[in-house]
């Protein structure tokens, strides 16, 4: 049985026929990335998830990219385990000021979850998804999320929570390559979603009103007033689902000059702060994981505290805190801190304050 190479995919080799569960949703991405596994001998089969009734177009999209590839579909059921383990989270964190990143938490805990008792259930050994990001097998024996190609599409921040799990099965043939090259692909494939546009906004909340959403299921953001840079009591805001650390816009309120939101405090107050103060040097965080589930090493590294943030030089203490070489822009409790070393994710993190 003859070999194929797929560079930055996580294995040096494999075998012709391999089987493989390729995670659809109807977009350019996963569909060149079947395209592109059926061209290296894999046997191909795809998975669709619904994680909500908000899926329903998107389930329908990837069924029919899948038939225009002549790939069988298959249909997960995660409704439950999402709701559980990303929306009320979700929720919950948004009405205590904080500012979740779903997608962080869903890959792991629902996402990749899924696929692989779906790959189990049907006897296939690997999973593969069209993220923008490459998985290796280092010198030590541990396979680890890498940087991209495109650093500009780079998606490594959103699976810096995965696990080996996960990883020693990982598949990700879009790593290589540029958004633009991809599309040119799906144009030379001749499929029909090759100008389809990106989804930008949170899947389960189309129109990206998360207080409206949050709202609607009877739930409210903690209450509190505006507190000046001065220390002054500026009233009542409109709760703290509407804001984030670091707004500037939509505060409804004037000072004669630019400010933004510096802290939600626990009680609910925002302290506000003029432009320039809402950088910080020192960030705290929790619920650390790694590739390997070893602890994180102390030591220095680069750091993104957003994803299309650039990563920054830091020092880890080894326990819970970081101290940023220069300050760095808003760091939100609930964000995601993902660690870098060499190129590739050492480990990740969620904010808990910064100073």
């Amino acid at each position: 049985m003859s070999e194929t190479l797929l560079p930055g995919s996580g294995f040096d080799t494999y075998e012709e026929q391999d089987k493989v569960l390729v995670g659809m949703s109807g977009g350019v991405d996963s569909s060149v990335a079947v395209r592109i596994l059926q061209q290296q001998g894999f046997a191909v089969t795809g998975a669709v998830i619904r994680f909500s009734p908000a899926h329903d177009a998107a389930v329908e999209a990837a069924q029919k990219a899948a038939k225009q590839m002549d790939v069988e579909c298959i249909v997960l059921d995660a409704q439950e385990l999402f709701e559980q383990e990303v929306v009320a989270p979700f929720c919950a964190d948004y009405c205590a000021g904080r500012t979740p990143n779903p997608c962080v938490r869903c890959n792991p805990a629902v996402k990749f979850t899924a696929l692989l008792a779906a790959a189990d259930k049907l006897g296939i050994q690997y999973i593969a998804t069209g993220h923008y990001a490459r998985v290796e097998v280092d010198g030590d024996g541990v396979s680890r999320i890498h940087l991209p190609e495109s650093a500009a599409r780079d998606q490594s921040y959103m699976l810096s929570r995965l696990d080996q799990d996960v990883l020693s099965r990982l598949i990700l043939p879009l790593g290589e390559f540029e958004k633009d090259d991809v599309r040119e692909m799906a144009r030379d494939f001749g499929l029909d979603c090759a100008d389809a546009p990106d989804s930008m906004e949170i899947c389960f909340i189309p129109d990206g009103d998360y207080p409206a959403f949050i709202e609607a299921r009877g739930l409210a953001g903690k209450a509190g007033h505006f507190i000046s840079p001065d220390g002054a009591d500026l009233g009542p805001h409109q709760g703290v689902l509407h804001y984030t650390v670091g707004q500037r816009k939509g505060l409804g309120i004037a000072l004669g000059e630019p400010v933004f939101i510096r802290e939600i405090c626990e009680n609910g107050d925002i302290r506000l702060a003029r432009g320039g103060e809402e950088y910080f040097t020192t960030v705290t965080v929790a619920g650390l994981v790694t590739p390997d589930g070893a602890a994180l090493p102390a030591g220095e590294y680069l750091v993104k505290v957003r994803s299309a943030a650039p990563a920054q030089p830091a020092v880890f203490d080894g326990t819970d805190t970081l101290t940023f070489a220069s300050p760095v822009r808003a760091p939100a409790p609930g964000q995601t801190a993902a660690f870098y070393r060499g190129g590739a994710v050492a480990g990740s993190g969620f904010i808990t304050h910064a100073e």
